[in-house]
């Protein structure tokens, strides 16, 4: 790609299983020009084949579409054909990526040449260890006192660690994964890291539940906004779209959400985000 074509944009949170959701991907979210690359911070759907619709249909209209998964996407409900659950489904959907043409968390990682080039593009699947909680809880204390509250992750009912035996192992061995796919990377690159998770706790500070914040992440990336040499990091999953800073790294979560959510807040900030543009005030 020649400097100056095309833009890094990002989204996440479709959730197209929502008619108004599936009419938004199908109108809006389409390229500024031919050389656009978008980012695709998971939740996507929450059945396979809506999974594959929704990425066709970007990979058709965007230069490249890079992918990495949600929660929602990693579910098994029980109308889904599809029944793999666990690292199974994410291999199988990794597998359905791969012939669309969508790069994953699994494939070399791309250089983005253009505007605010070179930089590696890394798609990331580091799950959640519920280490977001509470510090004077223990994980069973903290999942006890969001049970008492009502205020339970559906993951708890629909996403699988399989073959690992908890979340926390599933978490461990991804984190253990990346970590040494982004170590190869030559250090003379900065990066644009892309995940569902927020990769620090702080952007948890703000919601309405905080008990929800132990499925959001895991204190084993903290660092890696610097270690890393991110020139911006992309998420979503929490359905609050803003843009923050920490150590001076922008921050974009980039969700789409529910449509009950936009009612009230609309998307203020567009559909896509371009995750080059200049810093501006609170932005």
């Amino acid at each position: 790609m020649a400097a100056g074509a095309g833009r890094l944009l990002a989204v996440s949170d479709l959730h197209v299983v929502h008619a108004e959701n599936r009419r938004l991907l199908e109108e809006e979210i389409v390229p500024g020009s031919p050389g656009d690359w978008l980012l695709v911070a998971g939740d996507v759907s929450e059945t396979a084949s809506e999974v594959e619709w929704a990425l066709g249909l970007l990979r058709d209209r965007f230069a490249r579409v890079v992918w990495t998964p949600g929660n929602h996407d990693l579910w098994t409900p029980a109308d889904d054909p599809v029944q793999l659950r666990g690292e199974p489904r994410y291999r199988y959907l990794v597998d359905m990526c791969r012939r669309l043409g969508v790069l994953t968390p699994e494939d070399p990682y791309p250089v983005w040449q253009g505007p605010g080039g070179p930089l590696v593009v890394a798609p990331l699947f580091t799950h959640y260890d519920y280490s977001f909680r509470d510090p004077a809880l223990t994980k069973e204390q903290s999942l006890a006192a969001a049970r008492e509250s009502g205020v339970v992750c559906t993951d708890e009912f629909l996403l699988h660690p399989d073959p690992y035996p908890d979340m926390d192992g599933w978490c461990r061995a991804r984190v253990a994964r990346t970590a040494a796919r982004l170590d190869a990377v030559d250090p003379a690159l900065g990066t644009v890291l892309v995940n569902h998770y927020p990769l620090v706790r702080e952007p948890t500070d703000i919601l309405r539940y905080p008990q929800f914040a132990q499925w959001c992440g895991t204190t084993l990336t903290a660092d890696w906004h610097l270690r890393y040499r991110a020139a911006a990091v992309v998420y979503g999953h929490l359905h609050i779209p803003r843009t923050t800073y920490h150590d001076g790294v922008r921050f974009d979560e980039v969700s789409i959400g529910y449509p009950r959510e936009r009612r009230g807040r609309g998307l203020p900030r567009g559909v896509l985000r371009d995750v080059l543009r200049p810093r501006e005030d609170g932005a």
